[in-house]
This record gives C-alpha cells, sequence and structure tokens, in this order.
C-alpha cells in the first residue's frame, strides 16, 4: 500500500467510499485522519497494537542504559 504523501488523494472517490459505501456524515468523514479512513475501508495491516509481552521484549532486546537517559 502506498503511503499518502507517495499519492495524491482522490478526494471525489474518497468522499464517495466514506459517504455512501461507509454511510459516514460528513463530519464524521472530515474528522478521520486518511489512516483511519484507510483502516475503515480495509485497507489496514490488520496488526494489533504492541502488549504487555511485547513491550516487555522489545525492553529486553533493547535495555535503557545510563548513556541513554534523557535526564
Amino acid at each position: 500500500m502506498k503511503r499518502v504523501s507517495d499519492i495524491g488523494l482522490d478526494w471525489p472517490a474518497l468522499m464517495a467510499a466514506g459517504l455512501r459505501r461507509l454511510g459516514l456524515k460528513p463530519a464524521e468523514f472530515w474528522a478521520l485522519t486518511p489512516a483511519e479512513l484507510a483502516f475503515l475501508l480495509g485497507h489496514g495491516d490488520g496488526r494489533l497494537p504492541m502488549d504487555r509481552a511485547g513491550l516487555d521484549a522489545l525492553a529486553a532486546r533493547f535495555p535503557d542504559t545510563e548513556e541513554s537517559k534523557d535526564g
């Protein structure tokens, strides 16, 4: 999937998808970010947010050190 910054946006098609296909009201459509709209239209990557086990594994792989602390 291309990033929004890599392509121009086809606003008429996006509005048709949001308003007609998803049944959004105009205010709901304009309140969405492009990423949120893409997800609602089925273009998300389907990954779940990181859970505690994932965070613990990441912390173990990249432990904080005295030199890396931001004071």
